[in-house]
This record gives structure tokens, sequence and C-alpha cells, in this order.
């Protein structure tokens, strides 16, 4: 990382990056370029749950190829200033690496349900119909790497968003 003082190393505030942002971004790769694309997901215990189509491209490219980079961010807020050139960024995010698996076994796509639901605020028992657990794809990412980062003036209390 280039900027090394904006390196999160406390593993409990990536947790919480992984916990508290709303959009996992999962890149690709598709004959040779990369592939991005945003989802809902749940984060519990190193993995990354996502639903989604049976078929498509991204089924596709994930039976070719499983290994895949992700990144999301618990917070992007552009900090304004009189001065153009003064303007900033503040963030806190992760980019990682990892394996997906393509879940099929009814109860542990529930599983992965479950924790996608709870990771938005559902309740915690959450009556799923049968047909729709059969008819979706669950996708298991199991983290290999992961880093964070945060912008300089994170630690700026009079700009940090309230979360």
């Amino acid at each position: 990382m280039r900027k090394s003082n904006q390196e999160i190393k406390d593993t409990e505030i990536i947790k919480e990056i992984l916990s508290g942002s709303e959009i996992c971004r999962i890149a690709m790769v598709d004959d040779g370029q990369p592939y991005i694309l945003p989802f809902n997901y749940g984060y519990k215990d190193h993995c990354i749950y996502i639903h989604c189509a049976p078929a498509g491209r991204k089924i596709d490219l994930l039976r070719k190829n499983n290994h895949i980079c992700f990144e999301m961010e618990q917070t992007a807020r552009i900090v304004e200033h009189e001065k153009a050139c003064k303007w900033e960024t503040m963030y806190r995010s992760v980019v990682g690496y990892g394996t997906i698996e393509i879940v099929t076994d009814f109860e542990n796509k529930k599983r992965g349900l479950e924790i996608i639901m709870a990771h938005y605020g559902a309740p915690d028992t959450n009556d799923f119909e049968p047909r729709q657990v059969e008819a979706i794809v669950i996708l298991k990412l199991t983290i290999s790497k992961i880093t964070g980062k945060q912008s300089g003036n994170w630690d700026k209390e009079s700009i940090k968003p309230t979360m």
C-alpha cells in the first residue's frame, strides 16, 4: 500500500467495514478482461454470502475460475471546501481476494439467505418459501486475503458521518 499511514491494520475495524457496508463489488476474469458487479451481501465468519440467479455470465465465469477480488466501502463522502483543490473524500474501505463456491445444498442456501437478511436488519426468523430457495443460487466467498484503508481525514470529528 503506497500510503501506509492510511492502512487499517486493526482486524476489528476491518470486520466493522465488512459488517457495516451496504454493497460488495466482485471482480471476475472474462477471457483476460476484468468483469465487476455490485451485490447485496451478508458477512459472517470470514465469509461473504451473495444471492443471485442460477444462470448468466457471472455463474459461467465463476465455474471457469472461482478466484475473485472484492471491494466494499463502509463510508465514502465528499467533503467540500471553498477552494477547489482542497476538496477531500472521506472513506473507509477494504479490498480482498478469495474463492467463491456455488452453494447447492438447501439448508446451506437457507443459512446464506439468513446471513444476508440479517446483514440488512431483518428479524432473526425468516420464513423462506422452499420453492424460492431452490430457485436461487447462493455464492459463498471465502476470504483469503484482505486489506483495509481509510482516508487521512477520517479522524477529523467535524466531518465524520454518523453511522
